[in-house]
């Protein structure tokens, strides 16, 4: 095993020893000693690291523009960048999410590995920055204070499109499935009580109908995330950045990445505002909530399978039980549910981060990013689960559902109308305590003709509105 040799760089606090092959700096080797926290490295989300390099990428286009750094070093800085968005160099980014400082340990990773390549690309060595400074150059123009938010702004909207990717599967499969059992009827109940009959199709339908509002909501709340505070530097007064440059620097990063970012009106309000953060991780809340209501139906639904509402089965996915044999879980939804909780839990943390923020500058940005960035990931690889390992292979038990919707005392909702609700309770009571069915009773008292009851509670009739003769 070779031995690791080392460079020493030196900064504010003094001097440290960096691995020689590494292209993050002293900043960055401070940020690894220090922070062992969440064990979640900033590498483990590469749209964070692409978000990063299309940041420094924009402000060094801009920084050209402006006659502020020459030719030479804001091509080989522009080099750099561009290959980190390509997927170069993503190990480089070792630091643990979770940290303080405001960012400024990610903010200056990726200073430090784009001024390394790009000294390389010029032909020196790493460290060498008194030709390539990760702060003088790469950092041009900005501080950590606008450059981190706008780069996990940004990896927000990347990572939202895998969301909604994922989402929009979810919902094409419980349409699949409405289509597949659109016309084979169970009993719709409220306070898990019967009530009525409907359909598969309906309540798979209704599902889709419901997760569908959700791409709408996300999408309001990405659009938030669009208005930066780059050109802000420190706390949103512009100090050592080039007149010009927080406009020129929005329509740079919009031209990179096709999304349309907005330099945000007033740079001092923006700079500590968390505001669409607090929004955008609600919508991943309110989407949690919904899904998790979604598997509790599921699971509901398919419990059993002989003293359970057996109403459909779900994939068998593992063994349920080391002692109880045959016994099978619904393992898919219960692992979306936690999932939910996570995210609703998340949501929380953000909220309490988004509050203690103090001043011209919020403090605790780094666990808003962290929460959010796990909430997304979490939620897309659980929807994407639920999809191809439980919704895509649910099966209905078509006789069993009939049957139960036949003998159901709920079906008397249906003699409302003709019989009026004082008599219609009076029958489901007498069919509750008798263990008799609504059919029988109601004839047995003369209520209604054979032809009309059959009318009347034909399953198939109860799916949909009616128009009825007025009341006398």
């Amino acid at each position: 095993m070779s031995e690791v040799k080392y460079r020493v760089e030196s900064d504010l606090i003094g001097e440290l020893k960096v691995p020689e092959t590494a292209y993050y700096g002293v900043q960055t080797q401070r940020a690894i000693n220090n922070y062992q926290i969440s064990s979640r490295r900033m590498y483990h989300f590469p749209e964070f690291v692409e978000a990063i390099a299309y940041v420094k990428l924009a402000a060094i286009q801009t920084n050209h523009t402006l006659g502020v750094i020459g030719d030479e070093i804001s091509g080989a800085i522009e080099q750099a960048c561009r290959e980190i968005i390509d997927g170069q160099f993503h190990r480089e980014f070792p630091v643990d999410m979770m940290q303080g400082g405001a960012g400024t340990s990610v903010n200056m990773n990726a200073n430090e590995v784009i001024a390394n390549r790009a000294l390389e690309i010029l032909g020196h060595k790493r460290g060498e920055y008194t030709i390539i400074s990760p702060n003088d150059h790469v950092n041009c123009g900005q501080s950590t204070n606008d450059a981190y938010p706008t780069s996990f702004r940004l990896a927000f909207i990347l990572m939202n499109k895998k969301l909604i990717g994922a989402l929009t599967g979810l919902i094409s499969a419980f349409r699949y499935k409405a289509d597949e059992y659109q016309n084979d009827i169970k009993m719709g109940r409220t306070q898990i009580q019967d009530a009525v009959p409907m359909t598969f199709g309906q309540e798979f339908n209704a599902y889709a109908n419901n997760l569908e509002e959700e791409i709408l909501n996300l999408g309001r709340n990405i659009d938030l995330l669009h208005e930066i505070n780059m050109g802000g530097t420190a706390i949103g007064t512009g100090l050592n950045a080039a007149p010009g440059f927080a406009k020129l620097c929005a329509a740079n990063l919009s031209k990179l990445t096709g999304e349309s970012f907005i330099a945000a009106h007033d740079l001092v309000e923006a700079t500590p505002d968390t505001g669409a953060y607090v929004s955008y991780s609600g919508a991943l809340k309110r989407l949690a909530v919904k899904l998790s209501k979604i598997c509790s139906d599921l699971r509901l639904m398919a419990s059993g399978p002989r003293c359970g509402l057996h109403e459909i089965n779900l994939p068998a996915m593992a063994p349920g039980s080391s002692i109880m044999p045959g016994k099978v879980n619904p393992v898919i939804p219960e692992v979306v549910n936690q999932t939910c909780f996570k995210v609703i839990g998340n949501d929380t943390a953000v909220t309490i981060a988004a509050e203690h923020g103090q001043l011209e500058l919020n403090v605790m940005e780094p666990v808003i990013t962290q929460c959010i960035f796990e909430s997304v990931t979490w939620m897309t690889n659980a929807i994407n689960t639920l999809t191809e390992k439980c919704i895509l292979g649910i099966t209905v038990n078509k006789e069993h559902c009939k049957e139960m919707v036949k003998n159901s005392i709920g079906i008397v909702t249906a003699l409302n109308p003709i019989i009026g609700y004082k008599a219609s309770t009076k029958v489901a009571k007498e069919a509750n305590e008798t263990n008799r069915s609504v059919y029988d009773i109601v004839l047995e008292k003369g209520l209604m003709t054979k032809e009309e009851l059959d009318a009347a509670l034909d399953p198939v009739n109860m799916l949909q509105s009616h128009k009825f003769a007025a009341k006398k």
